[in-house]
């Protein structure tokens, strides 16, 4: 199976330069809790995710109108192509303890989003226990 056969295409992405607020606003309004952040030229450059604002902006007591995403984002993204194979997306989120992967096109530009509950939904089987367990060790600090 594709990635594309299983990311969501309806993807909302924020410039780096908009307030965290707006951010959280989309999230409310879209019922999301994960969010790429976009260049001037489109493609991806950070995630932002609800649990990025709760730790980086709440727990540090940040202005949320007055903070910019590119402040607090997550700046490590984890990326697949539509055409790969499935295994290969399942492969990078284990590796990068990701529970969500952004599918580009050849400017990195987001055209879909994957994540674990996707592939729980359509495989019920070993491949996503196997990527819940991989993932899950990312709370784990020694």
């Amino acid at each position: 199976m594709n990635c594309s056969e299983i990311m969501k295409t309806d993807v909302a992405c924020c410039k780096a330069s908009e307030p965290v607020e707006s951010v959280a606003e989309l999230m409310q309004a879209r019922n999301i809790g994960f969010v790429p952040i976009c260049g001037d030229d489109g493609s991806v450059i950070g995630t932002l995710t609800d649990r990025d604002l709760a730790i980086r902006v709440l727990a540090e007591h940040r202005r949320a109108p007055s903070t910019r995403a590119e402040d607090v984002m997550t700046r490590e993204v984890v990326t697949c192509r539509p055409d790969e194979d499935l295994s290969e997306a399942t492969r990078l989120m284990s590796n990068h303890k990701k529970s969500r992967i952004v599918c580009v096109d050849a400017q990195k530009r987001p055209i879909g989003v994957i994540s674990l509950s996707d592939i729980v939904d359509r495989d019920r089987g070993a491949r996503s226990s196997e990527l819940l367990s991989s993932i899950s060790q990312r709370e784990a600090r020694p």
